[in-house]
């Protein structure tokens, strides 16, 4: 079992009935999916971008990402319907709280000048989406592989129902949220 796992199941469960006084187990807040998403406004121009960020995003997943494609023509960026123009890949279980625990553990202190992240980006319904600038801050890219700096988003999908209870689940997780929020 993953390490994050048994920490939820051990503390951040318990921890989350205290704060909140849940009557059942099953109104406990849990991480639902993890959505890693690469947008890649260079594939337009050459097909061969998004064959390459498919396999960086499998690298940094460890399970194979899927190409996304356009759903519509948009002449202005010379978009044809059909043409593939992103990455993206879905994790669940325990891939998940395996990249969980690279990104906060790894990933992020390797990000220059970080301060932590922000307790602004949730939805309201209890997901979080933040980006990363840079892809090479994962230790699975090799650096002298990349061919050009892409940036990324990440989806954390939670059962919670406000903002309030996904920010202690995250926290639990060891996320790093600004120290004034």
């Amino acid at each position: 079992m993953a390490r994050l796992r048994e920490q939820y199941e051990k503390n951040i469960k318990s921890d989350l009935v205290k704060k909140f006084g849940y009557k059942n187990e099953m109104m406990v807040p849990k991480l639902e999916k993890i959505v890693l998403n690469m947008g890649l406004g260079d594939a337009v121009n050459d097909r061969k971008v998004v064959e390459k960020a498919v396999g960086e995003l499998t690298a940094i997943a460890g399970q194979k990402a899927v190409a996304t494609i356009a759903k519509n023509s948009i002449a202005g960026f010379k978009l044809r319907e059909e043409m593939a123009i992103g990455a993206k890949v879905t994790l669940r279980g325990r891939r998940m709280y395996e990249f969980l625990d690279r990104l906060v553990n790894i990933a992020m202190p390797r990000i220059r000048d970080f301060r932590g992240i922000s307790h602004k980006s949730f939805d309201g319904r209890g997901n979080y989406a933040m980006g990363i600038k840079e892809h090479i801050i994962f230790p699975e890219i090799d650096y002298d592989q990349v061919d050009k700096m892409r940036g990324m988003d990440i989806v954390f999908v939670t059962t919670a129902n406000t903002n309030e209870e996904a920010k202690e689940l995250l926290v639990g997780f060891n996320m790093p949220f600004f120290k004034n929020n």
